[in-house]
C-alpha cells in the first residue's frame, strides 16, 4: 500500500497521512495536490511526503490527484517548511503562502509550460527502496550560499544591473522585490534596456496571475521582478534575490503567516544557493549590527549629490518667540521658504499624515469621531468633504452637529497634507502649491525630483509612538529625505537634542547605530532577542479579553527557559476592521525554540469564537 503526507492550508499543524488508492499509485509525487476529505469538507492537500508506512490505523483516501506533475519542487517545499517552523504556522498556511489564489482553490495548471526542473537535486531526497518513490527528509541544505550583501546608497541601480547582468551571463535566474508596482515596473523597463533580459512583473491578484506563474515556471533563467509575493516566483536556477528598499514596512504580511520577505530571501538563498543582496540609502539596524559581526558584506555607493546642511529647529521655543501659540510653521522656516521662492527654487515639505486634520471633536461635549469598525480617529479630507478610516474604507459625511450630544459643533485638530497646503497658500500667495512648494508624507522621500530646501513638520509624532523601533523607523525616514537635496534640510522638533537628529546634523549614522544598540541591549530588544506577539482577535471584546487572559495564563504556568513573557494588555489599535485585538509579548533568542513552546502550549486546545495567531519579529 502507498500513503502520502499532506499538508492543508489550515491552522491544525499536520501534516496528515492519507491513503492513495491503488488506481492512483503512479500519479502521485511529492509537490502535487489532491483532494482530500477533512473534517467532513473538501479540501485541497499539498503532498508533501510519499511512503509505504504510516502509523494511523483507520485512515481515509485521498479523493482524486489534480495536477500531472507537482506544482512545488524540491526545494520550494524545503522553504516553505522552513518558513513554517520560523513563523509559527502550519506547513500547508506557509505553502499556500507561495501559490497564487486559483491553485490555492484547486483550479488545475494551465495547459503548456511546466517547470524545467534544471537542479532537481537541492534538497537531499530519500529513496523508499519498496516502491521508488521519494520522500522529503529535511537534513536542510546542501549549498554553502555566498554571504549576504548589503549596498547602501541613494544609486544602488548600477550595482543591481552588474550583479543581474552575471548571473543571466552565468543563465540563472534573478528575483527583484520591490516596494510598489510602479516600482516593479519603472525597474523592469530598465533592466530590459539595459540587460536585453526576458523580465516577468509579478505580483498577487494581478491579471492572468495563474498564467504569469506558469510562464515562469516553463524559463530556464530570466528576471522576475515583483512586490512581496514575488520572493515565491518558481523561477529555475535562481542565482540572484535582490530587496530594495529592504527596510520597508511593506514587506512585512498583515495577514497570517506574518512573514517578512527579507527573511524568506535570505531562507530562500540559503536553501538553493543564491546570493541575496539587500539595498536600502542607509543601513538597517539589524544590517548594521550584523556588518559589525562579520555576517554581513557591505558595498557603498557614492553620492551623486552632496550631503545637504541639516538644521534642527527647536520648536519649543517657537511659540515663546513668536508671541502666540506654536505656529505650523516656524519663522525660520518660513523665512527660508520665502528665500527659496524668491530664487525661483523648489520646496519639499513633509507631514506625518495624508487629509486635513487627524481629528474631528466636538466643541461641547469633546466627543472624537471615530470608525465604528476600528475605533480609531476618523481623519478629515477637505477636498473630498469626507471624513474616511485609514485603516479600512468606512467614510461619513462630517455631520453638521455633534452625533453624541446633538448640540456642539465639530472642531478639526492635527496636522495633515491638505492643512499643510492651505496654510501655505495663504502665506505664499505667489507660490504654485504642488509645483514651487510639494508637501507629502514621508514616503515621497524616493521620489526622483530634487529640491533646494526639504522641510519637515511634526516629527515629534514618530519619536514618540508606542513602538521599540519607533527611533529606528524615524532615522530611516528622515535619511531618505535627505535625498531629496544636496542643499539644505530644516527639521521643527521639540526634541532637538535625540541622538537620531544629531547623527543626521553630523552626517554620521554611527550616532544612531551605536546609542540605538545600546538601548536595545539593556532592554533585550530585536537584534538581540526575537520579539513575538501571539494574537487573539474576535467579534466578542470580553470574550477576546477573558481567552486572552487563559492563554497567558496558560503559557505563564508553562514556563520555558528560552522564552519570557513580557506583557498582555489591547493591541493598537484594539480594534480594526470590526474584530477586538489582544495581544500577549514574548520574547526568545531562538525563535524555532518559542515555535515549538507555542505549539506544544496551545496544540488542541478550542477557543470558539476568536482566531489566534503568531507574529514573529514584528514591526
Amino acid at each position: 500500500m502507498l500513503y502520502v503526507n499532506v499538508a492543508l492550508g489550515l491552522p491544525p499543524e499536520g501534516p496528515f497521512d492519507y491513503l492513495v488508492p491503488e488506481s492512483l499509485e503512479h500519479s502521485v509525487k511529492a509537490g502535487q495536490r489532491v483532494w482530500v476529505n477533512f473534517r467532513n469538507k473538501k479540501e485541497v492537500a499539498y503532498v508533501v511526503g510519499v511512503s509505504s508506512k504510516t502509523g494511523i490505523k483507520k485512515i481515509k483516501e485521498i479523493s482524486s490527484v489534480i495536477d500531472s506533475e507537482p506544482v512545488l519542487d524540491a526545494s520550494l517545499l524545503q522553504l516553505t517548511r522552513m518558513m513554517a517552523r520560523y513563523y509559527c504556522c502550519s506547513w500547508g498556511e506557509a505553502i499556500e503562502t507561495a501559490l497564487p489564489e486559483e491553485l490555492r482553490k484547486g483550479k488545475k495548471v494551465p495547459a503548456g509550460a511546466v517547470n524545467v526542473d534544471v537542479n532537481p537535486g537541492v534538497i537531499p531526497l530519500e529513496e523508499d527502496n519498496e516502491v521508488g518513490t521519494v520522500s522529503l527528509k529535511g537534513n536542510g541544505p546542501v549549498f554553502d550560499p555566498p554571504r549576504p550583501l548589503f549596498v547602501q546608497g541613494f544609486d544602488r541601480l548600477p550595482v543591481y544591473l552588474r550583479e543581474t547582468g552575471e548571473q543571466l551571463a552565468a543563465k540563472k535566474s534573478v528575483i527583484i522585490l520591490c516596494t510598489n508596482i510602479p516600482s516593479a515596473e519603472r525597474m523592469g523597463k530598465i533592466i530590459r534596456e539595459n540587460l536585453s533580459a526576458e523580465v516577468f512583473i509579478s505580483f498577487r491578484k494581478q491579471p492572468n496571475e495563474l498564467e504569469a506563474w506558469n510562464r515562469i515556471r516553463g524559463k530556464e533563467f530570466c528576471v522576475v521582478i515583483g512586490t512581496r509575493s514575488a520572493v515565491f516566483a518558481p523561477v529555475n536556477n535562481p542565482g540572484l534575490i535582490i530587496v530594495d528598499h529592504e527596510e520597508d514596512q511593506v514587506y512585512k504580511q498583515e495577514q497570517s503567516p506574518h512573514y517578512h520577505a527579507r527573511r524568506v530571501a535570505l531562507m530562500r538563498g540559503e536553501v538553493q544557493g543564491a546570493k541575496v543582496i539587500l539595498g536600502s540609502h542607509v543601513l538597517s539596524l539589524e544590517g548594521y549590527y550584523l556588518s559589525q559581526e562579520g555576517r554581513l558584506d557591505l558595498e557603498s555607493v557614492a553620492p551623486g549629490l552632496s550631503y545637504p546642511k541639516v538644521e534642527v529647529i527647536d520648536a519649543r521655543r517657537t511659540a515663546y518667540s513668536q508671541g502666540k501659540r506654536r505656529p505650523m510653521l516656524s519663522k525660520y522656516l518660513s523665512d527660508a521658504i520665502q528665500a527659496v521662492l524668491l530664487e525661483k527654487g523648489r520646496v519639499f515639505l513633509a507631514a506625518n499624515r495624508k487629509g486635513f486634520a487627524t481629528a474631528a471633536v466636538c466643541h461641547n461635549c469633546n466627543t472624537a469621531l471615530k470608525c465604528p469598525r476600528c475605533n480609531i480617529n476618523l481623519v478629515f479630507h477637505f477636498e473630498e468633504r469626507q471624513l474616511k478610516c485609514h485603516h479600512c474604507n468606512f467614510t461619513m459625511s462630517p455631520p453638521d452637529v455633534c452625533p453624541n450630544c446633538n448640540a456642539g459643533y465639530i472642531k478639526y485638530f492635527g496636522l495633515g497634507t491638505e492643512k499643510v497646503e492651505n496654510e501655505l497658500a495663504r502665506i505664499f500667495p505667489q507660490a504654485r502649491i504642488g509645483s514651487d512648494i510639494v508637501v507629502a508624507t514621508a514616503s515621497a522621500g524616493r521620489l526622483e525630483e530634487k529640491f533646494d530646501l526639504v522641510g519637515v513638520l511634526e516629527v515629534d509624532d514618530l519619536f514618540n509612538r508606542v513602538d521599540f523601533r519607533a527611533a529606528e523607523k524615524a532615522f530611516f525616514m528622515l535619511s531618505g529625505l535627505t535625498g531629496l537635496t544636496s542643499k539644505r534640510m530644516i527639521i521643527q522638533s521639540s526634541n532637538a537634542g535625540h541622538y537620531c537628529l544629531r547623527a543626521l546634523v553630523k552626517n554620521d549614522p554611527r550616532i544612531f547605530y551605536k546609542e540605538e544598540l545600546r538601548q536595545r541591549r539593556q532592554l533585550n530588544f530585536a537584534p538581540f532577542r526575537h520579539m513575538i506577539l501571539v494574537k487573539i482577535r474576535g467579534t466578542d471584546q470580553e470574550k477576546v479579553k477573558k481567552d486572552a487572559q487563559d492563554i497567558f495564563q496558560r503559557l505563564g504556568k508553562a514556563r520555558h527557559p528560552g522564552v519570557k513573557l513580557l506583557s498582555l494588555g489591547p493591541a493598537q489599535p484594539a480594534k480594526l476592521r470590526g474584530n477586538f485585538y489582544y495581544q500577549i509579548l514574548m520574547r526568545s533568542p531562538v525563535v524555532e525554540k518559542a515555535g515549538e513552546f507555542l505549539r506544544s502550549r496551545l496544540k488542541g486546545e478550542r477557543f470558539s469564537g476568536i482566531i489566534i495567531t503568531v507574529d514573529v519579529d514584528p514591526i
